[in-house]
């Protein structure tokens, strides 16, 4: 094998194929791969197969596309040497609902290049990061540096908590066996500043049902003695948080861990402008648990959210309604030691409990995961850490997102494989919103870095 040049190997491999890079990511990106629309069930297996086709084009010795009892995943490998290491690069094919439509620039799913960025629903979360993999991959075995043994797990349903997907990895833990698994679906602090994620927040996520009387009434003649859903609904959300930011239900906060004072002094080392972040989200004030920053409300602490709400009319004009029905969709982000099925239980006998008697309350619980805490002294965070400067000239700063990527915990409970997770996404690239993007310099910098950490990893291990 000849000796590892970024150089020589990295540049002039992209600069040649940049162009076809970008063009195999728009194929991918035309897919309208939402998970959570059964109309859309179909193009989940063209992605599924557009993956397997995109794998064996790269090199994988080989592709197949495994069945579930959902979506279906896109399994591939290359073994240089079974006595060498094994990376397993995991990524997801399928995406968020564009909805509201109207917010969009550009069709959601006709990806186009503006301002340097790439514009679709998947462009950066997760498409347009795997494909970094892929390309990465393609790099290593084109030009014979692939160091290690390497094995891809894409699958189509992460942005639906994941719900096959644990059943999948135990029925196929020998294929799967691995020395880590690596994983591009965070973000980083900034364009000029890298950063590597060090903890995940886990998700309990419920839908909320609120009955009242058994049709639609006529608010004239019966408002004011018949409860209307909407209201209760309403004021029982009101009551899962109190004036301090914290949430309400009893025993949620018995096994958050209280972060040390030296901890919380080493996350604040992350660059961070208040003002700035304000300004970008066009709000004059910030807002949620009292006594924390704001880096640290969305790192080291749960959080409540409505996530939806509807019920009643709400078309054009006026209809002086008062429905029989009301709905909600709410979440929580709960930190790495909170059990998302012990939250589930909590919430649901809380919430129902609160309900007054002029109404009946059904709580669904939709899917939920655990938290993810990775050490810094693993191999693969120095491999990474190494990488990073390499392309970016700067130490990483580690970081715990407020984002959740349930299946990462259900990695190390099932495989027992930690996860390294190498994110190139910024803040600004508006996923799960309209006008999706994702910066080309980034998508580049990611295939650049990623062989970087294979060569690091591989004299480490």
């Amino acid at each position: 094998m000849p000796k590892f040049n970024p150089m020589k190997h990295i540049e002039k491999y992209i600069e040649e194929n940049k162009d076809r890079f970008v063009e195999e990511l728009f194929g991918l990106l035309r897919i309208p791969s939402v998970s959570s629309l059964a109309v859309n069930k179909p193009d989940m297996y063209r992605a599924a197969e557009y993956w397997k086709q995109l794998l064996l084009n790269a090199g994988a010795d080989k592709a197949e596309i495994f069945e579930t009892e959902g979506n279906p995943v896109t399994y591939g490998e290359k073994i240089i040497d079974p006595a060498k290491p094994t990376i397993l690069i995991y990524g997801h094919m399928d995406v968020m609902p564009v909805d509201p439509l109207n917010l969009w620039t550009s069709p959601p799913f006709e990806p186009e290049i503006r301002d340097g960025k790439i514009w679709a629903r998947g462009a950066e979360d997760n498409k347009g990061q795997s494909m970094m993999h892929a390309k990465a991959f393609e790099l290593m075995v084109s030009t014979n540096t692939l160091p290690c043994n390497v094995k891809f797990m894409i699958e189509g349903e992460e942005e639906v908590g994941s719900q096959n997907l644990g059943k999948w990895c135990e029925q196929n833990k020998e294929m799967l066996k691995a020395d880590i698994i690596l994983v591009s679906d965070t973000s980083m602090i900034a364009p000029d500043m890298p950063s590597i994620t060090t903890g995940l927040r886990g998700l309990a996520y419920w839908q909320v049902e609120v009955t009242g009387p058994n049709k639609d009434l006529h608010s004239g003649l019966f408002g004011g003695a018949v409860a209307n859903p909407i209201n209760v609904l309403t004021k029982l959300i009101a009551q899962m948080t109190d004036e301090q930011g914290r949430i309400t239900i009893p025993g949620f906060y018995d096994d958050v861990v209280e972060i040390s004072a030296e901890e919380r002094a080493l996350l604040a080392q992350a660059p961070f402008d208040l003002e700035k972040y304000k300004q970008s989200l066009d709000i004059a004030e910030v807002s949620g648990e009292v006594g924390y920053t704001t880096t640290e409300r969305t790192g080291i602490r749960p959080s409540f959210d409505v996530c939806g709400i509807w019920g009643g009319y709400t078309g054009e004009g006026a209809k002086t309604v008062m429905p029989s029905k009301a709905f909600a969709k709410i979440s929580t982000r709960l930190v790495p030691n909170q059990d998302h099925q012990k939250i589930e239980i909590l919430f649901k006998e809380h919430f129902e409990s609160i309900a007054p008697k002029s109404v009946k309350v059904e709580v669904t619980y939709l899917h939920g995961g655990y938290g993810y805490g990775c050490p810094i002294d693993l191999p693969a965070y120095q491999a990474a850490e190494k990488a990073y400067v390499d392309v970016y000239g700067k130490r990483p700063v580690p970081v715990r997102s407020g984002g959740s990527i349930p299946i990462i915990s259900t990695f190390e409970q099932v495989l027992g494989i930690k996860t390294i997770l190498m994110g190139f996404g910024l803040e600004s690239d508006a996923i799960h919103s309209p006008n999706e993007n994702f910066a080309l310099e980034q998508f580049f910098n990611g295939i650049r870095t990623i062989p970087l950490f294979y060569k690091y990893f591989a004299e480490m291990v």
